[in-house]
């Protein structure tokens, strides 16, 4: 998964290698965890105005919010580690 990007949306991506989690933002734990990151600086909005579907957890403690399901997103890293897998030539 190295230097791949995943779209999360309206033409937003992420370095895959940096993500922790995909999580759904519907529990009050979600909800502060984003007010923490507001807060501190470290709350990256990629819904462009839209509902919040996605939060994702990067290593760096950035929380990344996505307009996109966060089954969605998940399949867009397991696509990317299937091609990957392909080019390398690899069964399976």
């Amino acid at each position: 998964m190295e230097n791949e990007l995943i779209n999360i949306g309206f033409g937003n991506v992420i370095l895959a290698s940096r993500v922790i989690a995909i999580l759904a933002p519907d529990s009050a734990p979600m909800k502060r965890l984003k007010e923490e990151a507001r807060n501190h600086g470290k709350l990256l909005d990629a819904t462009h105005g839209r509902r919040t579907r996605a939060i994702i957890i990067t290593d760096s403690d950035h929380i990344v919010l996505s307009a996109i399901q966060p089954e969605t997103v998940a399949q867009r890293f397991t696509s990317e580690n299937d091609d990957k897998l392909k080019r390398q030539g690899s069964p399976g």
